[in-house]
């Protein structure tokens, strides 16, 4: 399996630096593995399902995890924080840094940035509570091709909105590097219809780090690994999508997040009718070719090229057909990625 086969062109002026005026007022393409290419728009999606459909929604909330800071020369630094190793102590990315620097990061708080573990740092705050800090001066981890877009035009590269729009409505668990962008499109108004439509709703946690985002670079996609990313699936979803596959309704994946969790779960055999949430570290890396366990219909945003993302979408509706609905999207001028427009995938 070739990188090359799920590269294509992407028009700059398509990539999308900002969300939509209203967040269901994105455009939806759907598409029919039996075959046809709908354009609607997203507050039709209730339309589009049936009672007794089951939407799987990630529920995980972004992180403001991107923290500027100044060198003591005066030097602007971002730090993305990835993780903690310990209280007062996280992994970061960071350029232009290197072991012994110490960085203001604001409030009084310095970051000092300890030594070098694989491809991130280990950074020393002078305060524990860096969770806190993160709340009064973290600004959300925009993808680099939205702030590269933004500083293109002359303008800020994140903005006090993006703190909002770059969130799900439905968020509560903090913990993401990344917005699972498929449901940046739902309003509580929305999500109404679609349960007075019949269609049930459940909610699942993948807080999405690296191994969503990290670059495929090898030449065969096979030789690419995941990495790992915390997930739970509470009692409430299994038994909601144990419903739904009884009554014959559809399980409709929102995100590959979401997707790659449900999978995770399913693909090995929930038996017993769990008491407690199921957690555990997804690393499951979908390929064209793997048959999917749980999910029947996917909900997703347009993603990059030879994009972990786009492998999967690619395992769930066939590589061609979903290169050639690409294709046609940018030729009807959708908006493409993060802050993009919707495709359905029934």
């Amino acid at each position: 399996m070739r990188r090359s086969d799920y590269e294509f062109e992407v028009p700059d002026e398509l990539v999308a630096a900002e969300p939509s005026a209203r967040r269901d007022a994105s455009r939806l393409m759907v598409l029919r593995r039996t075959g046809g290419v709908e354009h609607r728009a997203f507050s039709e999606l209730p339309e589009l399902l049936a009672p007794g459909d089951c939407l799987v929604l990630n529920r995980s909330k972004v992180l403001p995890a991107r923290l500027p800071g100044r060198k003591a020369t005066g030097g602007a630094v971002d730090l993305l924080l990835l993780a903690e190793v310990e209280p007062g102590l996280w992994r970061a990315l960071a350029t232009g840094v290197k072991e012994g620097l110490t960085v203001d990061v604001g409030d009084g708080v310095s970051a000092a940035v300890t030594e070098r573990s694989g491809e991130s740092w280990l950074v020393r705050f002078s305060t524990p509570a860096v969770r806190e800090h993160l709340e009064r001066r973290g600004l959300p981890p925009l993808p680099p091709y939205i702030r590269g877009k933004r500083k293109r035009a002359g303008l800020a590269d994140a903005r006090p909105e993006d703190m909002e729009r770059y969130q799900t409505v439905y968020a509560q668990e903090r913990g993401s590097l990344a917005a699972p962008t498929a449901g940046l499109h739902y309003t509580p108004e929305l999500l109404a219809r679609l349960k007075e439509r019949g269609v049930a709703v459940a909610e699942i946690i993948l807080h999405v780090g690296l191994g969503t985002f990290k670059p495929v670079v090898a030449d065969d996609v096979r030789d690419h690994t995941m990495l790992p990313e915390r997930y739970e699936v509470p009692p409430a979803a299994v038994e909601a999508v144990r419903a739904a596959k009884s009554q014959g309704g559809r399980v409709v994946a929102v995100g590959t997040t979401a997707t790659r969790t449900l999978e995770t779960v399913f693909g090995a055999g929930v038996l017993a009718e769990p008491t407690a949430p199921l957690t555990g570290e997804a690393s499951l890396y979908i390929l064209p070719g793997r048959p999917f366990a749980a999910v029947d219909a996917l909900q997703t945003n347009f993603h990059q090229p030879a994009s972990t993302p786009l492998l999967l979408t690619c395992a769930f509706a066939g590589r061609e057909r979903v290169l050639a609905a690409y294709r046609e999207a940018i030729e009807k001028r959708y908006r493409l990625f993060s802050y993009g427009d919707a495709m359905l995938i029934l």
